[in-house]
């Protein structure tokens, strides 16, 4: 008799069997670098706009948020998940269409390559700046989600964690290499259908075994703080604790991070058409508000799982594990049932995926076509670009699985630290880039410089003094290289006259 785990396992590798498949059948279809990096610019705009969203989300939608509501209730999870809307929306409204018909006219097909053309920095310093600041970000927030992937299969299955780990990335990277950027679109839009679908049948399956949507709401009601937006609940001490609103702003500021996420930017600039970019923006913006507030509630609606007695209360970090858990109950009702279970849990493996692949893509661009190409003009045919890609590809993957070969390694801290990262250096000067004409290269470089700086005192040694320094970096970061790319770029020379003349023509190119 086949038992609903083995149902599971068969779901699960088809799925893996299917991403191969995808990325076999783009290979054919990448004839130059900005093929395999961009897409040729062909992407529509549902798979921009899903693609998107998926490559942003990762795992923390299916496992962090569930886990933090389900322990502390909605607070921390609720002004989280309202940074991260508002943050996408103001990103597809003000950036994807500004920054889709600049990189066109410049003809750049990275955002390294956009900073250095936009600036007309022909020594490539700001180019190989930028790609630094990937790879140093990029390798080890791949590595967390090569690691989510090995938890995952090593807590679902009692493999041993290394080689689960290591399956996973194998698959991430044969798709990714074969396919490219058209390659992981296509799978990310796939990706972002299935978490949507494992949301949507956790969360009705969740209520119904809670004994319904009411008796969920009495069990939140009764924890002090659970169901707040200005206190959490503390499970130690069974009391509510403030959250005050310093906190709130801090939490909040993850809404930052999108203006400089280089894979969810790239999205932007591989639309087909600019045009597009006014329904994919709302196609984004539902999707991120639905599945943030189902994910959160997903997280109430399983503590009043535990309540009913459908599982023992999941502590400390295995609280992240709460749709696992549900996934595991459902399989239990039969091979249909298990069939289900396991496309939700593919869906918690197509976050990580979605959002590890794009990474790979961004940071071998880095390398191959960045530093390599541009910055110390090793000039290759097109074909040897292709296999120098494939190879960047490759070689960061063994990085990132590398630092990931540690069970005990925090996802949530470097995802965090490096959401940080991106966002405190490249948010201030893509918008600097794209709304005014005065910002030079001095002041871009300038910020870059700062913003990651900043990013590493605030965290390691400002923000342990605690108090009103407790802030997450982001914040602070971004304020400061945002503010020094300003004072360095007015207190140095204008921009020459061929940049300035540049900026007028992508800016009447946006009313056209």
């Amino acid at each position: 008799m086949i038992t609903s785990q083995t149902v599971i396992m068969l779901t699960i590798g088809a799925y893996l069997v299917f991403m191969i498949a995808v990325g076999f059948f783009f290979s054919k279809r990448n004839n130059t670098a900005g093929d395999f990096y961009l897409g040729g610019r062909k992407l529509g705009p549902f798979v921009t706009a899903m693609s998107a969203e998926a490559s942003d989300m990762s795992s923390w939608l299916l496992m962090g948020l569930p886990g933090v509501a389900y322990l502390t209730g909605i607070c921390d999870a609720a002004w989280t998940a309202i940074g991260l809307a508002v943050g996408t929306y103001i990103n597809w409204l003000v950036v994807a269409k500004r920054i889709r018909v600049y990189t066109h006219n410049l003809g750049a097909i990275t955002i390294p390559d956009f900073f250095s053309k936009r600036y007309d920095d022909k020594k490539n310093i700001l180019n190989f700046i930028a790609a630094l600041i990937i790879i140093v970000f990029f390798i080890p927030y791949t590595a967390s989600g090569f690691a989510a992937c090995g938890k995952l299969f090593s807590s679902l299955f009692g493999v041993d964690y290394l080689p689960a780990m290591v399956v996973s990335a194998i698959v991430i990277v044969c798709y990714t290499t074969l396919g490219g950027f058209l390659a992981a679109s296509t799978t990310d839009f796939v990706q972002s259908i299935i978490m949507s679908v494992a949301l949507i049948v956790v969360l009705t399956f969740g209520i119904s075994s809670a004994g319904g949507f009411d008796e969920v709401i009495s069990n939140a009601k009764e924890l002090p703080g659970y169901l707040s937006l200005n206190a959490m609940y503390d499970a130690g001490t069974g009391e509510a604790t403030d959250y005050g609103f310093i906190t709130i702003v801090s939490t909040l500021a993850w809404g930052l991070g999108y203006f400089g996420m280089p894979h969810v930017l790239l999205r932007f600039m591989a639309i087909e058409e600019k045009e597009k970019l006014t329904l994919s923006r709302r196609i984004a913006t539902v999707w991120v508000v639905i599945s943030l507030a189902v994910a959160t509630f997903i997280g109430v609606v399983g503590y009043g799982m535990t309540k009913a007695g459908a599982f023992d209360y999941l502590e400390g970090s295995s609280a992240e594990t709460v749709i696992v858990v549900i996934a595991k109950l459902i399989s239990q009702i039969g091979p249909i049932a298990a069939v289900i279970a396991g496309l939700i849990l593919a869906g918690i493996l197509a976050a990580t995926m979605s959002t590890a692949d794009s990474q790979l893509l961004a940071a071998s661009s880095s390398v191959a076509q960045n530093i390599l190409n541009e910055c110390l003009g090793i000039k290759l045919s097109e074909k040897a670009s292709m296999i120098v890609a494939r190879l960047a590809v490759i070689g960061i993957t063994v990085l990132a699985v590398f630092i990931a070969s540690n069970p005990d390694s925090s996802v949530f801290e470097i995802v965090s630290f490096a959401w940080a990262g991106f966002g405190a250096t490249f948010g201030p000067i893509v918008l600097c880039a794209l709304f005014w004409k005065r910002s030079n290269k001095q002041g871009a470089m300038a910020g870059l410089l700062v913003g990651a700086v900043t990013i590493f005192v605030w965290k390691y040694v400002i923000r342990p003094m605690g108090g009103v320094f407790n802030i997450y970096e982001l914040l602070p970061a971004f304020i400061l290289a945002l503010a020094v790319n300003v004072v360095v770029s007015l207190v140095t020379a204008a921009p020459p006259r061929e940049v300035e003349e540049k900026f007028e023509e992508y800016r009447k190119a946006l009313t056209k």
